[in-house]
């Protein structure tokens, strides 16, 4: 079942994979997805394979879809179905279909291929989004670390990282979620590459914000 936040359907599908739904129907990072309900809007965060899949934004995507992505996927969303594709940078703002939405920076500060090679530098490009429907504000991190841009941010919903190796833990997320101190926290990026549901439940022991473990729907 979808976490209803004040009008909005929040479906978590797998990994950092969500469906928001009101009157619209967007999609952020679908990986490994049933795609049973197609996109007015998919955001895409960065381009590795676990977020940026062109087999699963096809699934989803129209000639009447828009995409909005980090400018890293240009090249692999040559590829791919949509009315009009948008490239975004860090604090790059926007309204698509009546939703705005703004780019947000995320970047790895202590997770590292090997010494000073971090998974998602900063200089990459990746980001996460800022999305307002309803007037309800969603945040969905991206692949990043507990960033000193996060401090700032007022959002109702925030979609955060637990599993550790590639992006915070549920200890860092817990610190961020305390920081930015949502209405409503969901956990994500577990359970399908690395991390566990008792990632999940480990941040939500920690956070001092409303916290709903998701089920993961197809």
């Amino acid at each position: 079942m979808p976490i209803e936040f004040e009008g909005v359907r929040i479906s978590w599908l797998g990994h950092d994979a969500f469906r928001l739904k009101d009157e619209k129907t967007i999609y952020i990072d679908p990986y490994r997805i049933k795609g049973k309900e197609a996109a007015d809007v998919i955001l895409v965060t960065h381009e590795h394979f676990d977020h940026l899949s062109v087999e699963d934004i096809n699934k989803i995507s129209s000639e009447r879809c828009v995409i909005v992505a980090a400018r890293p996927c240009a090249g692999q969303l040559a590829r791919v179905r949509a009315k009009e594709i948008k490239y975004v940078k860090p604090g790059d703002e926007l309204e698509v279909e009546g939703i705005r939405i703004k780019a947000v920076p995320a970047y790895n500060t202590t997770k590292f291929r090997e010494p000073g090679r971090p998974f998602h530098p900063k200089d990459a490009g990746g980001v996460g989004y800022v999305v307002t429907m309803k007037g309800i504000s969603i945040y969905h991190t991206g692949d990043s670390d507990f960033i000193p841009e996060m401090r700032g941010l007022k959002v109702d919903v925030l979609l955060v990282p637990v599993s550790g190796t590639y992006v915070m833990t549920a200890e860092e997320a817990a610190s961020a979620a305390n920081a930015i101190m949502p209405r409503l926290a969901i956990p994500m990026h577990y359970g399908t590459i690395v991390g566990s549901e008792k990632d999940a439940e480990h941040f939500k022991r920690l956070a001092k914000c409303e916290v709903r473990i998701p089920t993961r729907e197809d």
